[in-house]
């Protein structure tokens, strides 16, 4: 397949680029961060440009498109609404209506955040209450995508991985801290679902193998408090859980406000034939991905 990432230095966009390019005609789109030496085909492009997508289409000329790009620091996003509101929003539905006109085939990247945490165990059917800039603006693009783009699928993810900086997911958080020795915070009140980004990476190729479209929740089908996550990650890598203080969400002194239980169900993905990692086989493939240096190899490739 010729494939276009978007966000190809993120997380997300980043691991998914650099595990399948060799099985596919792939390129990767970057904004401010450019990448060294990638085992890819890069480009650099301000979305929010006029007419930059069409360029970009008509040189790519893509079967599929994986929209990874967003602006994903939610305190940022409370601080610059405008520019979330117009990456986070704007840009994936003028995508989605792109990759309609031009039959490509769309993946856009949401998140869990847009549920206000107060109960769990959402489904697809459930109404969205997004409490931050954030999750408002990522919860606008999700539904802007799918009125433009019916046909497209929209997944709703929590992930953790490696990363350019080294210091972007939450796993990596705490793997850093506890092997310097350095005491975190752990919310016991906030429970979450997250995936491995590399197993989130089967689930997305998977879905497209299974010509999936709509609305689908995309993360692990076991969920854990994030001190119990951080447990699990000293556990795992034989460092000093209890060097990981429990306390609650609200002590954190966050500006933007957090959902306290995304718990998502996942029936409808597993329904379609979609397999889902529990957490013990996603912390033992991160575990085994960082005995073989891969934490490395991700960051040689920051400019």
């Amino acid at each position: 397949m010729r494939i276009l990432v978007t966000g190809a230095s993120g997380l997300l966009g980043l691991n998914l680029c650099l595990t399948s390019a060799a099985q596919h005609e792939l390129t990767g789109l970057v904004n401010q961060r450019a990448l060294t030496d990638a085992p890819f085909d890069t480009l650099q492009t301000d979305l929010l440009e006029a007419g930059a997508a069409e360029k970009l289409f008509d040189r790519v000329q893509p079967e599929v498109l994986i929209h990874c790009a967003a602006m994903a620091d939610v305190d940022s996003c409370e601080r610059n609404p405008q520019t979330a509101q117009a990456i986070n929003a704007e840009v994936p539905a003028q995508l989605a209506a792109l990759c309609a006109q031009r039959e490509v085939r769309m993946v856009h990247i949401s998140t869990d955040a847009v549920f206000d945490g107060q109960r769990g165990s959402y489904t697809e059917e459930d109404s969205p209450n997004p409490l931050s800039v954030y999750a408002r603006t990522k919860l606008e693009g999700e539904q802007g995508v799918l009125n433009a783009n019916p046909r497209a699928l929209v997944l709703r993810v929590n992930f953790y991985g490696y990363s350019l900086s080294g210091r972007r997911s939450l796993a990596e958080f705490f793997l850093n801290n506890l092997s310097a020795g350095q005491p975190v915070n752990g919310f016991t009140d906030v429970h979450f679902c997250p995936l491995y980004v590399a197993d989130l990476v089967d689930v997305i190729f998977s879905c497209l193998d299974h010509q999936l479209s709509g609305l689908y929740h995309a993360v692990s089908p076991e969920c854990l408090s994030k001190y119990d996550f951080g447990r699990r990650i000293a556990d795992k890598f034989g460092l000093d859980g209890n060097l990981i203080r429990p306390v609650s969400v609200n002590d954190g002194n966050l500006l933007a406000k957090r959902s306290p239980n995304l718990t998502l169900r996942v029936d409808k993905l597993q329904g379609a034939g979609v397999d889902l990692p529990g957490q013990s086989e996603g912390l033992e493939r991160f575990h085994r991905h960082f005995r073989h240096g891969y934490p490395e190899l991700v960051k040689s490739y920051a400019s």
